[in-house]
């Protein structure tokens, strides 16, 4: 538990944070942020810019880190996960390229498997 402005906030780690009732503590993933490149570029790029320069302890040389908490600061500036997880970098590699070419969602227009399962799950438009 930590105070801030006069509130008492519990901080998690890497934690689960379903919505809507899972806890919210500040923390931010930065991987999300990238998987909406294709849907909001023109408000991606420049979090991830922000992020590079307010943030710098949070990337390395194999990208970014996992998540960050910029409110949960013990005199460090925020909380930084210590690692690096492959399963959020799935996402990442996948948007990157859609925003690039379009080429998973291209892929994806041809697998009837999936098509006929997103119809039968009651999804329509758009490209279906």
């Amino acid at each position: 538990m930590l105070t801030i402005d006069g509130i008492e906030r519990r901080f998690f780690d890497y934690e689960s944070r379903g919505v809507p009732y899972g806890p919210d503590d500040g923390t931010i993933a930065p991987w999300a942020v990238v998987a909406s490149l294709p849907f909001a570029p023109e408000i991606v790029l420049p979090t991830l810019q922000s992020f590079n320069d307010l943030y710098p302890e949070m990337s390395s040389k194999y990208g970014f880190k996992c998540s960050f908490n910029p409110t949960f600061n013990e005199g460090t500036g925020g909380w930084v996960s210590k690692g690096y997880y492959g399963l959020d970098r799935g996402p990442v590699v996948i948007m990157i390229e859609n925003y690039r070419t379009g080429f998973f969602w291209e892929l994806m227009k041809k697998c009837s498997y999936l098509t006929n399962g997103l119809r039968r799950a009651g999804f329509k438009g758009g490209w279906l």
